[in-house]
């Protein structure tokens, strides 16, 4: 690998759906050569056209022309060994099947080089869920990215080799990602684990008649949200200790956060719950189809990133 980018360096992706691509877009730009398989012959053939938006926000946060060329080159390829061939990293992107999977890093074992770091982009399964059956576990790491992976930083790692996920962590750097490391094994890596915990009391508030989906939507994003951007959690309690920082929230507001802590909901996906969702949603899209909702939210993003970057 290049000390200054990816220009030396080779990613395999295996699979083209929204997450696939969205990985080549990445590596392309920040210069690798990008090999791009898929088994569905669809996918592939559409994999130009479906990375032509992640790569236009990737030059609009350089500042460069929408139509800017990329430094890497991409190549889709019809062979999974052809994809493999000199691979620096494989980033599987495989639909979440455990016999699947399996199956997969089987055929990779066999035809990756013997540097190559096996990762996968994985967000229900386990580095203990995926081990099991290889020759050399220890050449395979978990790399969860956040949604959409060319526009989100976070990059989740867990893998017993500290060395092997030293490298793979330099490359994802070096590609803009902000890789995390994780201690041990765990079931939603950090991030899930944490938005699922914050999600499962937004439905507990709606599944009691405490407000709606719009208001507990816009009391996130105007409120903690919008602090948790340039914070984390515990940093923020820190502040909010004033000059005792933690311990002194600790010592005069860990009781009142503990009586919170008590009061939260443990709720269930029933038929009611889910509709009240599904029509609190509703009526916040007002009518704009998926699409629209997703580049509302990548514009917002970058414009999120640039006043990061200005920060």
């Amino acid at each position: 690998m290049h000390e200054t980018g990816l220009d030396k360096t080779t990613i395999a992706i295996l699979g083209a759906g929204l997450i696939g691509c969205s990985w080549a877009a990445l590596f392309q730009h920040h210069g690798a050569t990008v090999r791009l398989w898929d088994p569905n012959a669809k996918a592939r053939a559409s994999a130009h056209s479906r990375m032509a938006r992640p790569l236009q926000h990737l030059a609009e946060l350089d500042g460069q022309p929408a139509h800017h060329p990329t430094r890497g080159q991409l190549q889709i390829c019809t062979e999974l060994a052809q994809a493999l061939e000199g691979a620096d990293l494989v980033q599987e992107n495989a639909p979440e099947s455990v016999p699947l999977k399996h199956a997969l890093f089987a055929q990779i074992e066999a035809l990756a080089p013997a540097h190559t770091i096996f990762a996968s982009s994985t967000s229900a399964l386990t580095w203990s869920d995926l081990a099991p059956g290889m020759a050399q576990p220890n050449r395979l790491i978990t790399a969860h990215p956040y949604n959409p992976p060319h526009l989100v930083p976070l990059v989740e790692i867990y893998g017993p080799d500290p060395a092997l996920v030293a490298r793979a962590s330099a490359i994802y750097a070096h590609a803009g990602r902000v890789p995390v490391g994780m201690k041990k094994d765990a079931t939603g890596h950090i991030a899930n684990r944490l938005a699922a915990a914050l999600w499962r009391e937004a439905v507990h508030i709606v599944a009691e008649g405490i407000a709606d989906v719009g208001a507990v939507d816009a009391a996130l994003k105007h409120g903690p949200g919008l602090r948790w951007s340039v914070l984390g959690a515990h940093m923020a309690y820190h502040l909010g200790g004033g000059a005792g920082g933690m311990a002194g929230y600790l010592a005069h507001l860990g009781p009142s956060q503990e009586r919170r802590w008590a009061s939260l909901g443990t709720p269930s996906l029933t038929p009611e719950t889910c509709a009240a969702l599904i029509e609190g949603v509703a009526q916040a899209a007002d009518g704009r189809s998926i699409d629209e909702l997703e580049q509302a939210r990548d514009r917002a993003l970058i414009a999120a990133l640039k006043a990061r970057q200005s920060a």
